[in-house]
């Protein structure tokens, strides 16, 4: 092969979990993007330093992160509250969100079909938000929530708790 001829290898598209929706769901929070660890596990929040279940785990007064995971969705489904993400797909390499390359959003209209009762769709942060104005058109309250991920190591968790606790109860 010429040298001057460049062979790169192009990252595969990823594709994201499927919803972890109950019909009776009253809220939905949406991710942006499952982590490396999560699509491996095929878990929402698979990384053990995701704050995620251990603050549903306060919310619901439930030791979350002690369930295998089929239960953890179960018990936050029970509660009315769902867990998808903003992205069905995307080019990245490694979990950070700003790695996040030609991104395909989820069928948020969805949502309606699989249950009807979910008002309000709460953003586990900023990236996610991203979808705040597609998810307000199509008439559902939203709120941005701090980021449960390690990488948003700046806010304290009882500051995280305190935000997603008004947002959800």
């Amino acid at each position: 092969m010429p040298a001057s001829v460049r062979t790169e290898s192009l990252p595969e598209r990823l594709r994201g979990l499927p919803p972890a929706i109950a019909r009776g769901c009253r809220v939905l929070v949406l991710g942006s993007f499952p982590s490396q660890a999560s699509l491996a596990a095929r878990q929402y929040y698979a990384h053990p330093q995701n704050r995620f279940w251990t603050i549903m785990g306060e919310i619901l007064a439930s030791d979350l992160r002690a369930l295998p995971y089929r239960r953890r969705i179960a018990a936050v489904n029970a509660a009315g509250i769902g867990i998808w993400d903003v992205y069905a797909s995307c080019l990245r390499e490694g979990s950070l969100d700003a790695a996040i390359r030609e991104p395909a959003f989820n069928d948020f209209a969805s949502i309606r079909r699989r249950a009807p009762g979910i008002a309000r769709v709460c953003m586990n942060g900023a990236t996610a938000g991203r979808a705040l104005r597609h998810l307000e058109a199509l008439g559902f309250e939203t709120r941005v929530l701090p980021s449960t991920s390690p990488a948003n190591a700046s806010q304290s968790l009882e500051f995280k708790l305190a935000r997603w606790r008004e947002a959800l109860q």
